[in-house]
């Protein structure tokens, strides 16, 4: 996957294809790095070691929004200095770059699974637990698509258009430091309870947009939604691993990003729409009523049934007399940072 991708990208730099489709090539190719990893987190910290996997997914949430901060950044430079190949190169580099890096890892990767064991738990993908994490996924695409349109529609409709860097700094340092907190957090509770409470604040949060104007209000608005995106993104994965077979979680954590991903380009379009008939606050309400939507999905999954998939590399249940059961529920015994 990884050449294939470093060959569409070398077709569009080459002009050999129209640029469209060689644009869909790149898309198609880019490999689903963030899912190998989260994949890896889970079959390394299995087991007695579970407890730690919350962290690491906190730890995956800080190196996107690290790299979601420097890498258009460091692409616009490229190109504002003349060089807008060396940006599409230097991305090139880091995917395949970052690719190679993760596949040299032989340490953490998960236990080969038989094909009749993977078919048997497919299945598990159509259950209502997962398929509400997927849902999420899409819902929190939606938002963050609308809010990059609306961010750069209220700086340009105000003739600040420089303005939209700073709100994103805004937006992108809080969500940093809502993973890292919630990350260094130690404390039990249910992850289900906890996505639905952080749903709720990105609600509350995202409403004033809507009718916001001022610049230092709307920035400050923009910093508190930040701090709860991190806590559902994390959050999200915890329930995906406990949701499904091990034998089926990379496909899992590929169909969550590929939800947020088709969530992202349709926001855009329709955001879009919104902003040039009624201006930046109706693309902000587009983000708020998506994370309205996320707050009813997350409490309607408090109504599942906790799950009870069965992990290749968990011991197996138990019971001893006059005893609970030994075996440890996902979402409801785990301790979650």
């Amino acid at each position: 996957m990884l050449g294939a991708h470093a060959g569409a990208v070398a077709l569009l730099l080459a002009g050999a294809v129209p640029d469209l489709v060689a644009g869909v090539l790149v898309g198609a190719t880019l490999p689903q790095l963030s899912a190998l990893s989260a994949a890896r987190w889970s079959a390394l910290l299995s087991g007695e070691r579970a407890a730690a996997l919350p962290s690491a997914f906190a730890l995956e949430a800080l190196a996107n929004g690290v790299s979601y901060m420097a890498g258009p950044a460091l692409v616009s430079v490229l190109g504002a200095t003349g060089h807008p190949v060396a940006g599409v190169l230097l991305a090139a580099a880091l995917v395949v770059g970052g690719g190679l890096a993760l596949a040299a890892q032989c340490r953490t990767v998960p236990p080969l699974i038989g094909h009749a064991e993977r078919r048997h738990a497919g299945r598990a993908l159509l259950c209502s637990a997962f398929l509400r994490q997927v849902a999420l996924g899409l819902a929190l695409g939606v938002f963050f698509g609308a809010i990059q349109v609306s961010v750069a529609a209220y700086a340009v409709g105000r003739g600040t258009p420089d303005a939209a860097a700073l709100l994103y700094v805004a937006f992108n340092c809080t969500n940093l430091v809502g993973g890292w907190v919630y990350g260094a957090w130690r404390h039990g509770g249910s992850p289900r309870r906890r996505q639905a409470a952080a749903a709720a604040c990105l609600t509350l949060a995202s409403l004033p947009l809507t009718f916001l104007d001022a610049p230092l209000a709307v920035g400050a608005t923009l910093a508190l939604t930040g701090l709860a995106v991190p806590v559902l993104l994390i959050l999200s994965s915890v329930l995906t691993e406990s949701a499904v077979p091990r034998a089926v979680l990379t496909q899992a954590f590929t169909w969550g990003s590929s939800a947020s991903a088709a969530g992202i380009a349709g926001a855009a379009a329709v955001a879009g729409r919104l902003v040039d008939a009624g201006g930046a606050q109706g693309g902000f309400g587009v983000a708020a009523g998506a994370a309205a939507l996320m707050t009813v999905l997350a409490l309607g999954g408090l109504r599942d049934s906790p799950p009870d998939v069965p992990k290749s590399s968990a011991p197996a249940e138990t019971t001893v007399p006059n005893a609970p059961l030994t075996r440890r529920d996902s979402s409801t015994n785990r301790s979650a940072p």
